[in-house]
């Protein structure tokens, strides 16, 4: 998912400029406004030469799937390119690929229920599943280094993640 949302833009329409065989309208960058209502202000005021424009979102760019459609932008695009400003690059990146693999709908849920679930569920970034594997035991079991080299780290983060955790582009997440 590439969410990338200071980056977002949409090519702004209407549909009655588009059923004319007229294809006019503009991008709009959404960094340039700070609010959905700001935004159908500057559509508006961009189709002012129609008596009741019906905007037509023609074309975008950097905005996840179910943020936004042909004809409508979802209310939480502001919150979350808001809140995702606060995050740290690492933080950023696994938010992403939490979203592209969590059920959880980005378009309607309450943004700070959101976030809060993913901070939750991030444990960190890892090489790999057995990177992971290998810290939880150095930090959780008392073992005797006699007893680390009998331990079999890649056994034991294959259980860890057909149960407890999930991997994904580095990024380690408890399962709920």
């Amino acid at each position: 998912m590439n969410m990338n949302l200071d980056e977002a833009s949409i090519y702004v329409g209407t549909y009655s400029k588009y059923n004319e065989g007229s294809l006019f309208g503009k991008w709009l960058s959404l960094s340039n406004y700070s609010d959905k209502e700001e935004f159908t202000e500057a559509c508006l005021e961009l189709h002012s030469d129609e008596t009741d424009p019906e905007l037509m979102f023609q074309d975008w760019e950097y905005i996840p799937e179910g943020l936004i459609g042909e004809c409508w932008l979802s209310d939480n695009f502001f919150a979350l390119r808001d809140t995702l400003e606060s995050f740290s690059s690492q933080e950023y990146d696994a938010f992403c690929s939490w979203c592209t693999y969590s059920n959880y709908d980005i378009s309607t849920q309450d943004i700070d229920d959101l976030v809060a679930t993913f901070r939750d569920e991030f444990v960190g970034q890892y090489n790999s599943e057995e990177d992971y594997a290998y810290e939880l035991i150095e930090e959780t079991y008392d073992l005797s280094e006699f007893a680390k080299t009998y331990f079999d780290y890649e056994k034991f983060a294959h259980d860890l993640f057909t149960t407890d955790y999930w991997f994904d582009d580095s990024y380690v997440f408890v399962r709920r």
